[in-house]
């Protein structure tokens, strides 16, 4: 907690262009028609008024050729039209675009639901109302653990008590709220609190995710889970989970919380399957950034994930033809490497979250942070641990790279 904050990179560099001339396949196949988007996460600006210590996009500045206001509305038509039933607005911070409301207003007019997930700062009683005007159906506040905590991982003293305000002034408006949480080594000890905290101000929800070495989030590797420690953590999701129950607050495990423990029933029986279903991304799920590049998952890093922009073909044609968003529709088990290619659960689970993987190795196909996958460790006397071999750049989207090191649990202890 007292550590001070790593000064060899920019806090919020600017962002390059995103990927042009993207190529894409010359027809869409049967598969690819079959698949539409229900979600979308939609990053309308970089431009942030926090300074995160985890923000994988390393936001603070918009982008130098972010979408204008023609271009957003005509890419919620798209979108509409696409399939998608839910559009929830993110940032940087959403609100710092000038014509926001505009955008949650054309969303609902097209016959969809708009939501928004912020960090809380600027969320005023003027926002909040406006926002409840427009039509926003529902918005998740970020926090991150206790006040010190939160400020010290959103990097801005203060932001924990913007943060609450926020939620109040939205409830105040009438907008429906929740809250969502990065799970690491300086939250975990808070989560009890917390989901009383958010039970007493009447979050409807709550989702519980990993924090990953993307971004700003891999400067500080010491901050990140190793694996085994999710052995300690799972049981205390599990409690979290009946608490939550009796609060009436939903916890709302997200895709690299995972997978297949004797807790998965407890954490999502209230999905269709009630149990992980492997990475939505491309196949239900889509991103798309503030300059109009289309990704399968709005985590994934922008390089080598864009599959198109929506000024060079339409969001139809990206969806449909580009390998980037085909990659969950066309893998198999054979695409899986590591520990994930021999598990019992590889053909339904297939590595799960393929934005955590990665971040941490460079490449899809073996999840470090699985419940099942410690336990299976713990019963061979071993443990994974995690270990930073090289740092990240400093550009947004950017990520280190780690390798997993075996060891006995004898010995580590």
């Amino acid at each position: 907690m007292a550590r001070p904050r790593p000064r060899s990179l920019p806090i919020a560099p600017d962002a390059p262009p995103g990927p042009r001339r993207v190529p894409l396949a010359d027809s869409a196949r049967d598969i690819d028609r079959a698949h539409r988007p229900i979600y979308a996460v939609w990053e309308i600006t970089l431009k942030c008024d926090l300074a995160c210590r985890h923000c994988g996009s390393r936001a603070g500045h918009a982008r130098p050729d972010e979408l204008d206001t023609d271009e957003c509305l005509d890419l919620v038509h798209q979108m509409a039209a696409l399939g998608v039933k839910e559009v929830t607005l993110i940032g940087g911070e959403a609100y710092l675009r000038d014509d926001w409301t505009q955008i949650v207003r054309e969303i609902a007019a097209s016959g969809m639901t708009p939501t928004m997930t912020t960090g809380g700062r600027g969320v005023t009683p003027e926002r909040a109302r406006a926002a409840k005007e427009a039509g926003l159906k529902s918005a998740s506040v970020s926090f991150d653990g206790l006040q010190a905590t939160h400020d010290r991982l959103r990097g801005v003293n203060g932001s924990f008590e913007s943060a609450l305000g926020a939620l109040r002034n939205l409830r105040a408006a009438g907008v429906p709220v929740s809250a969502n949480t990065q799970i690491n080594r300086l939250s975990v000890p808070e989560l009890r609190e917390l989901l009383e905290l958010l039970g007493r101000e009447g979050a409807h929800s709550w989702q519980l995710q990993m924090t990953v070495p993307m971004g700003r989030g891999a400067d500080e590797p010491e901050v990140l889970l190793q694996p085994f420690e999710l052995l300690e953590v799972f049981p205390l999701l599990a409690e979290l989970k009946q608490r939550s129950l009796e609060l009436g607050v939903l916890i709302w495990p997200g895709n690299n919380v995972g997978y297949f423990g004797p807790y998965e029933h407890a954490l999502r029986g209230h999905v269709p399957l009630g149990h992980m279903a492997s990475c939505s991304a491309g196949r239900g799920v889509l991103g798309l950034e503030a300059d109009g590049s289309i990704k399968g998952c709005p985590s994934l890093p922008t390089e080598a994930w864009t599959g198109g922009n929506i000024r060079e073909h339409t969001l139809e044609e990206i969806w449909e033809r580009s390998a980037q968003l085909r990659y969950t529709r066309d893998r198999t088990v054979d695409d899986l490497w590591g520990f994930c290619r021999s598990c019992y659960y590889a053909e339904t689970c297939m590595a799960g979250c393929t934005w955590t993987s990665f971040v941490f190795f460079g490449k899809p196909g073996n999840n470090p942070y699985c419940h099942h996958r410690a336990l299976e460790m713990q019963a061979r006397g071993q443990r994974e641990r995690l270990v930073q071999m090289a740092p990240a750049p400093g550009t947004p989207f950017d990520h280190s790279r780690f390798e997993i090191v075996v060891e006995s649990l004898e010995n580590s202890a």
